[in-house]
């Protein structure tokens, strides 16, 4: 028998952060399944030429299929999503991995990009849920 070093809910207190977990990955699975479908470039096609339909070719739930038309990447990880996967989104769309991430941020891809140059953001309050209050 496996024993775990912490209680898998101890990897929720990790303030903007979601661990992709098995849980996680059972959520997204068809979600998945459409990310990787992008790699062919037939279906890229297929989906830039009408997004809506493609998308109902697979059984993600409405809240998975808004966030991808969206480009809601926050609300995708939310949502099960690995950035793995849903990378094969922005680059479908032919996005830069800053465009990408700086748009999980709220800052643009140079305020991003300098951010980062400046060494990222301050880990000070941001270790724990639980010690914010």
């Amino acid at each position: 028998m496996r024993t775990r070093l912490y209680p898998l809910e101890d990897l929720e207190d990790i303030p903007g952060t979601k661990v992709f977990t098995a849980k996680r990955s059972r959520q997204a699975y068809h979600l998945h399944k459409f990310c990787m479908s992008l790699m062919k470039a037939e279906n890229r096609e297929a989906f830039k030429k009408d997004e809506r339909a493609y998308l109902d070719r697979f059984r993600m739930t409405e809240d998975q299929k808004q966030a991808v038309l969206d480009r809601d990447f926050n609300q995708l990880i939310e949502l099960g999503g690995n950035i793995y996967f849903l990378v094969k989104l922005s680059n479908t769309d032919g996005w830069s991995t800053q465009r990408a991430v700086s748009s999980m941020t709220g800052m643009t891809p140079d305020q991003y990009a300098a951010m980062m140059r400046e060494g990222g953001r301050s880990p000070t309050g941001q270790r724990s849920k639980r010690d914010r209050n």
